[in-house]
């Protein structure tokens, strides 16, 4: 899981995930530190963006423009940039969550929300949080820390 603002995003379960995907996730995060920038990341809405997201990958129909650019060049912002943290791949996501992430300057803006009925964005769901990039991946470098030291320590069972 995933916390942004009190809110968790991600499956509450035992045993949801192996961390594979999402580790390998943090370690991209943290080795492109700084480079999920777009243009449109300070002026807009978090549920303007939220809905814009989910509209160009999820949606059927999706409008010819979003925020000045085509939808093709939206896309390509979004996925060029790495700006969807999660899902990452792994099964720990399927409840609907997402989680994205602009550097700006020297902060990092994350926009979380779930997936509400419509296929837009669940408005009680939707967090927005600025936070100062050093202090952002200090928290990315100490969770992927703690990780890997956890698994080391690990009995290893031989096959």
């Amino acid at each position: 899981m995933i916390h942004v603002k009190c809110c968790h995003y991600g499956v509450c379960e035992p045993e949801a995930t192996m961390l594979a995907c999402s580790l390998d996730a943090v370690e991209r995060r943290i080795s492109d530190c700084g480079s999920h920038t777009t243009a449109f990341a300070t002026e807009l809405d978090s549920g303007q963006i939220a809905d814009a997201f989910r509209s160009v990958f999820y949606s059927e129909e999706q409008s010819e423009s979003y925020f000045g650019m085509t939808a093709a060049d939206f896309a390509e912002a979004i996925s060029s940039k790495h700006i969807q943290w999660a899902p990452d791949g792994d099964e720990a996501f399927d409840d609907g969550s997402y989680v994205l992430q602009f550097d700006v300057d020297d902060q990092v803006r994350l926009i979380a929300f779930k997936r509400g009925p419509d296929g837009r964005h669940d408005s009680s769901t939707l967090s927005d949080l600025w936070i100062a990039s050093d202090e952002f991946y200090a928290v990315l470098r100490r969770w992927r820390d703690s990780f890997t030291e956890e698994w080391a320590a690990l009995p290893k069972v031989a096959e």
